[in-house]
């Protein structure tokens, strides 16, 4: 039905595009001509005004119609989850980080850093000489 009413719409645009070209404007645009028509210049002038009306109405016709079928199926959702909290899944390779009970990342970087380096130096150290 979609497809259907796209094809339409597309239809419509092209010839809706096609006598706006040909219609007379201030500076002539592409429907002047040599005089040898088969309709007058009045005569044509209110047939492409008509045409371009009737194809006129037609496109915002269809374009109504595909985006009302658009959201036809649409269901309305809140943006505030109203599930079960995601669960965290344990990352692939090594052991489990565990979240710190108390403090802030820096607090947990600096006991990581006291577990590791109990043998390192507390503050800077002059050179040496050998």
């Amino acid at each position: 039905m979609q497809t259907v009413v796209i094809i339409i719409h597309l239809m419509i645009v092209a010839v809706l595009i096609g006598a706006v070209l040909l219609q007379k404007s201030e500076g002539g645009g592409l429907g002047m001509g040599g005089g040898a028509g088969f309709m007058s210049s009045r005569g044509t002038a209110n047939l492409l005004t008509r045409t371009t009306a009737i194809l006129a109405v037609g496109f915002f016709i269809t374009s109504l119609f595909l985006s009302w079928y658009a959201g036809y199926d649409r269901k309305p959702s809140s943006i505030i989850g109203t599930g079960a909290p995601a669960q965290q899944q344990q990352p692939a390779g090594g052991t489990p980080m565990n979240a710190p009970t108390s403090g802030g990342i820096l607090d947990s970087l600096k006991k990581a850093d006291e577990q590791q380096g109990q043998q390192a130096p507390s503050g800077p150290q002059a050179p040496r000489s050998q």
